[in-house]
């Protein structure tokens, strides 16, 4: 074990106070180059139709300039701060605030909406992608409701408030980040090391869409992959006829279901589609299947892929991966998902997008989605581009006991293995009601992800951060979801369940140890390279640093000839980190800001 690295990496860890350089991406700087705030020039601000897994046409983005006021009490305020750039979090300097939500604050947002006219026969839904953490919504002076998760998508039926004109929208949203057990990924008060910036509020997109009060109400969508067929899982309102439209090239696919196929007592039904000579989807050749929902009254669009992840033995007897039933090597990497100028918000649309193609134009095929839920319109890129998500599960739980979940694995990696997560308080996991609030967000998000096709494989837990029962949850997992793999505890903390053996490895000569489920470097690499004008602070966090790009180019080079020789022993997959440099953690292939990509060709 490279002995000296671990103990830097570990010692560097600590937070210290440091300056920060401001830092952005093109694609902010292309919008601030203009200094007006009027709404002409942000009404365009991630404008594009945010849930493309479930698309209607008539809808509206509410993104753009919001009045904000912060305060120490929950009574609404009567004066207001000033104007907030909505989705962005008031920590970043894209939302124009720069200002932090303290723990017992709360966020003021306020809006109004004018409304012409309320057809007779529709309902008007608001969405919210992402609110973090607990936020409270008022319409017209009305209590919508109340939601917490700063990760999960959700919605409220405005309807019976509205009125000609002018719309009162109120959101008040309160983030005690690491001070409470909740669901926070790599967020901290005190950001240092491999943990981040702090933001909160709204860091999605909001949005409003008329509906029928007769509608679609769900579309579950699993590809039946050996059986050459779609399962179609469609909730309504009410039983109606309803029609199925597909595409598959210019072929075009029509099915019926009349209301008498509905049981009397749901308005739910299963429809096996079958499709013969199907196509199959890869990251090679990502094909989708555009696909339409039609009742009466609605119509919802989606598409699907054809695609099976699986585990298996190869011609040699080695435990692998498969995928649509052929081994397949899963050559991923870390993907974080933080921007300098707007932290967990994407700057924009082609931001998203850039990332993706980046990876795999260095020959990646798995984005591993580190304690974060990304956007839905990034899960429809991963799946038009052909990217594989290894999707986690937000961390949460009370605050971490560094030497147990981290410098005891790290160092001693075998006594990790032995000790077992029942033990609430060593994974700080006290809370039994903290417990089952992380049970029901995984449950929803793995309800809100099931349609994007990317997604190969759940991974609950990492580095034993807020782990706990992980062999329950595994097949608490596996009910909800037979279609994808499980890493059931990433890293160390193994407790014999999952799909997978993961293991990360920084420190040591990387090997594969024969296990009866095929073997995953699930971490490894983390090589840092600084790059001059391109750095957050002058404080640098890694594993074995490199002084400049053409150095990290060969040792990263000579790393992947690595990965690519131990497939021969039975590696089945390895995730390099990571996708860029994040705050003072600069392992990424790009620098922070994604101007340098440090892997010269």
């Amino acid at each position: 074990m490279r002995l000296l690295d671990a103990l830097s990496a570990l010692k560097s860890g600590k937070a210290k106070p440091v300056h920060h350089h401001e830092l952005s991406t093109i694609w902010s700087e292309a919008v601030s180059s203009n200094d007006s705030r009027s709404d002409e020039i942000h009404n365009d601000i991630l404008s594009e139709y945010p849930r493309p897994q479930f698309r209607r046409d008539n809808w509206t983005c509410l993104n753009g300039l919001w009045d904000y006021t912060f305060t120490k009490h929950k009574e609404r305020p009567e004066s207001v701060d000033g104007q907030i750039l909505v989705p962005f979090s008031p920590e970043c300097s894209r939302s124009g605030v720069g200002r932090r939500l303290e723990p017992g604050e709360y966020l003021w947002y306020f809006r109004t909406i004018h409304l012409d006219s309320i057809p007779k026969g529709q309902r008007l839904l608001l969405h919210f992608g992402a609110v973090d953490h607990s936020c409270s919504v008022w319409w017209n002076g009305k209590l919508l409701g109340s939601h917490q998760n700063g990760y999960l998508s959700f919605f409220f039926d405005v309807t019976d408030y509205l009125k000609k004109g002018s719309n009162k929208l109120w959101v008040r949203v309160q983030d005690d980040t690491d001070l409470s057990c909740h669901c926070r990924g790599k967020q901290t008060l005190q950001p240092h090391g491999m943990f981040y910036t702090a933001q909160s509020g709204i860091w999605q997109t909001v949005w409003m869409e008329w509906v029928p009060e007769k509608r679609i109400e769900s579309l579950k969508i699993t590809p039946l992959y050996d059986e050459s067929a779609v399962r179609l899982e469609i909730t309504l309102t009410e039983p109606e006829h309803l029609e199925i439209q597909m595409m598959q090239g210019d072929d075009f696919f029509c099915s019926y279901v009349n209301k008498r196929d509905f049981s009397s007592d749901s308005p739910r039904i299963v429809r096996d589609l079958p499709l013969p000579d199907f196509k199959s989807w890869s990251p090679e050749q990502p094909y989708l299947y555009d696909i339409s929902i039609i009742t009466p009254s609605d119509r919802v669009q989606s598409y699907f892929a054809m695609r099976k992840f699986s585990v298996g033995t190869d011609e040699n007897g080695h435990p692998r991966l498969f995928l649509n039933n052929q081994p397949y090597f899963f050559n991923g990497i870390l993907d974080q998902g933080y921007w300098p100028e707007s932290l967990y918000t994407p700057p924009s649309d082609e931001a998203m997008v850039f990332d993706i193609r980046q990876m795999k134009k260095l020959g990646f095929n798995m984005l591993r989605k580190h304690l974060k839920i990304e956007p839905m319109r990034w899960y429809y890129h991963c799946d038009r581009l052909g990217m594989v998500v290894w999707q986690d599960m937000i961390n949460g739980g009370g605050k971490l006991f560094m030497p147990f979940v981290c410098y005891l694995p790290t160092i001693f990696p075998a006594a990790a293995v032995l000790i077992k997560d029942h033990n609430y308080r060593l994974f700080s996991r006290t809370s039994q009601k903290g417990r089952r609030q992380w049970e029901e967000d995984l449950m929803h998000m793995i309800d809100q992800l099931y349609n994007c096709p990317c997604i190969g494989l759940w991974v609950p837990f990492n580095e034993g951060w807020g782990q706990f029962d992980a062999l329950r949850i595994t097949e608490k997992i596996r009910r909800a979801d037979d279609t994808r793999l499980i890493d059931h505890a990433s890293g160390w903390f193994d407790q014999g369940g999952g799909d997978i053996k993961s293991v990360h490895n920084y420190f040591r000569k990387l090997r594969v140890k024969k296990d009866r489920r095929p073997f995953v470097l699930s971490e490894y690499g983390g090589y840092s390279c600084p790059v001059n004008g391109h750095l957050y602070c002058d404080r640098s966090y890694g594993y074995r640093a490199y002084k400049d790009t053409s150095e990290f180019t060969r040792a990263f080079q000579r790393l992947q000839q690595t990965i690519l020789d131990l497939q021969k022993d039975g590696l089945a997959a390895a995730v390099y980190t990571q996708v860029s440099d994040v705050e003072e953690e600069i392992n990424g292939l790009m620098t922070y800001d994604r101007k340098i990509l440090k892997v010269n060709s």
